[in-house]
This record gives C-alpha cells, structure tokens and sequence, in this order.
C-alpha cells in the first residue's frame, strides 16, 4: 500500500517504518524538523517536511492525496496542554476527515492504554488534555465511516522486541516500542483488525496470531 505516517521521527515510527518498508508498502514519513530527514531516509522511507499544527483542510488533502493507508504515531509529548489539544487531537481529526475526502480508507492511529470515555482523569490534572484529546481524537476516527483501527499500548518501554503481546488484558502494564511497531505494521496486514480498539502489553501470544484471532 501507499502509506503516509504522520509523526515519523517518533521513537515507534521509526522502529516502524522500516518494518513497512520491508512488506513491501510505500511509506511517506511527515515530519516537522528538517533535520530528521537523514534519519527518515535510513529508514527507507520517503520524507515529506510540514508543520501538522499549520495545515489547514487544503493542505491536509494535498498531503494525503494518493493515499491509501494513514498510520498516525504523532503527539505533542505532552507538557503544553495548548499543543497538546492542537496536535493530539485538533490535527488528527483534521487529517481523519482528509483521508476520508481524498479516499485513504485504511488509517491506525496510536492511542494508549486507557483511554475512551471512562478514562477517569479528572479536569484539573496535568494529564487530563493528553488523556481527553487521545479520547476524542479515537471517537471520531471511529464513527468517521473509514477502515479504521486503534492501538493502545501500555507504558512504553525500550526493551528488545519479544514479538509477543497479550490483548485485552485486564489492566496494563509495559510493551516494548519494537512490539509496537510491530503490531502497528501487522495489523495493516490482517482485516480482522478494521474496527477494533485493540489494548495490549508485552506478552506470550506472537502478534501475528493475537491480531489475526481478531476477526
């Protein structure tokens, strides 16, 4: 497929992108920073350098045009709840209803671990933006009418990748970035993932089978 990641210099993307690559997809990477691009490349991936804040719904489409398959791993990383609100969920329902109008039916957004309308943080907390913006952001790409698929990890970790998940769990603990990746690459790969939220920790069932026991 012709892929475009929005958030490509992430420490997930990039443990991301090469796996795309070697299956075979077409990978664009949006990133912000120039300076990303040598790191972008070494990926495999093609780099396209714009400012996902700045994009109004023109440009949005003119960066998903020809599209099929959008895989959103970006985040304001937290800290300012102004940006946090503007890129955790302003621009990613704003490239959601892009993909819809360009005909990019395929689209994987990275949430976490928790989120949805019972997440249960309160108002004043800290991370009560990044928890309600990930929450509406998933909302609407379900009910955006496109094949649609949410991840949620627990708390990410640097360790090796096991290739191995548990799904559903009843509470989360820690999952690898390379498992991640992994499962945000196989998931493209199986249709019994288009319409799930899928919540997951490191764990003993090899991602292939757990993501393709879905359907």
């Amino acid at each position: 497929m012709k892929i475009t990641l929005i958030g490509g210099h992430g420490k997930v993307a990039l443990l991301a992108q090469p796996l795309l690559v070697q299956a075979g997809h077409e990978v664009r990477s949006v990133v912000r920073n120039p300076d990303h691009i040598a790191d972008i490349e070494l990926t495999g991936a093609q780099t396209v350098v714009t400012d996902i804040e700045r994009l109004d719904a023109g440009g949005w489409e003119e960066l998903l045009s020809g599209t099929e398959a959008v895989v959103w791993t970006a985040g304001a990383g937290g800290g300012d709840p102004k940006r946090t609100w503007a890129v955790d969920r302003d621009a990613a329902i704003a490239a959601m209803d892009a993909a819809q109008r360009v005909g990019a039916r395929r689209f994987v957004i990275v949430s976490y671990f928790g989120a949805g309308p019972g997440h249960g943080v309160p108002e004043g907390d800290d991370f009560y933006p990044y928890a309600q913006a990930k929450t509406e952001a998933d909302e609407h790409l379900q009910n955006s009418g496109l094949a649609w698929t949410v991840l949620r990890p627990s708390a990410l970790t640097l360790e090796e990748p096991t290739g191995r998940i548990d799904v559903d769990p009843a509470e989360g603990r820690e999952v690898s970035r390379a498992n991640v990746a992994r499962v945000i690459a196989t998931s493209l790969d199986h249709e019994g993932t288009i319409g799930q939220v899928i919540e997951f920790n490191d764990g003993e069932q090899p991602i292939d089978e757990a993501l393709e026991n879905l359907g």
